[in-house]
């Protein structure tokens, strides 16, 4: 399968500004909307049920994350979710510790009768997805992508959907196509809510590359490999990275996205 060079999916971002609906969770509200301005998209965060359908339907993509989950955001979830499958407006869904409690895995299944587009999850949370067994505790993952690559493929099937697991290493798949990414830094972990940050990055490359959304995902996913690699260089601590790490968002280019990548097509799993 033949992609666009990562680097359009940035230009194309940039160019285009994609407004993004974030519908995140309390502790990863401010980082992620910065970590979006720095990339180049434009954040905003509505909760409301009043007004969640009428903002999505305007929205260039919505991204929801279950992190600080509660009954009023469970319902403005499922309003947002159902416009967005209605209006055709791309949608990412980030199951945060979706195995921990039998809400959030209500919630989820719910969520999911509304066809995401993209599910960004660590492999804990794909494995409790696809009904496996999962030993997750809060919102770390305790198996690798490769025990779970297999989980992942099945989740992309079965909800005809890209999965973007991610960890030390990425593992990427539309149930056909695989991909491996590698990069980023050993002091990622140690910020909270960059991966939360990461699955609204990808509802952003979505909207502004909605005919090519695997190439979008994976562009995404390869800005935050490299431009972690680039601020764990930088950084003295977790708190001086979380500094660079927006820096290296904005400073990166459309030839480094393509010529950085440390992105493999794999030809089985």
């Amino acid at each position: 399968m033949t992609h666009p060079p990562l680097g359009e999916m940035l230009v194309t971002l940039r160019d285009t500004t994609p407004l993004v609906h974030c519908m995140t969770n309390y502790v990863a509200m401010n980082s992620t909307a910065n970590l979006l301005l720095a990339t180049g998209a434009s954040p905003a965060m509505l909760h409301a049920p009043e007004e969640v359908a009428e903002f999505t339907a305007i929205a260039g993509a919505l991204s929801i994350n279950i992190g600080t989950l509660s009954t009023p955001w469970a319902e403005s979830m499922q309003l947002a979710a159902r416009t967005a499958k209605e209006t055709g407006t791309p949608w990412v869904l980030d199951p945060v510790a979706v195995g921990a409690t039998a809400f959030r895995q209500q919630v989820c299944t719910a969520l999911l009768a509304h066809r995401p587009n993209v599910i960004r999850a660590n492999a804990s949370e794909v494995m409790a997805l696809t009904g496996l067994a999962s030993q997750g505790r809060g919102v770390d993952a305790t198996t690798t992508t490769e025990d779970a690559a297999q989980a992942a493929i099945k989740l992309a099937q079965q909800q005809c959907c890209i999965v973007a697991m991610t960890g030390e290493t990425d593992f990427i798949t539309n149930g056909t196509h695989h991909y491996r990414l590698t990069g980023g830094h050993a002091l990622m972990p140690r910020v909270t809510t960059l991966g939360c940050g990461l699955s609204a990055l990808v509802a952003g490359f979505l909207a502004a590359n909605q005919a090519n959304p695997l190439s979008a995902t994976l562009a995404a996913l390869a800005c935050f490999s490299i431009a972690g690699s680039r601020a764990g260089q930088q950084a003295s601590g977790p708190g001086s990275f979380q500094v660079a790490l927006l820096d290296a968002l904005y400073a990166l280019t459309p030839d480094d996205l393509s010529s950085l990548s440390q992105l493999e097509t794999l030809h089985a799993v």
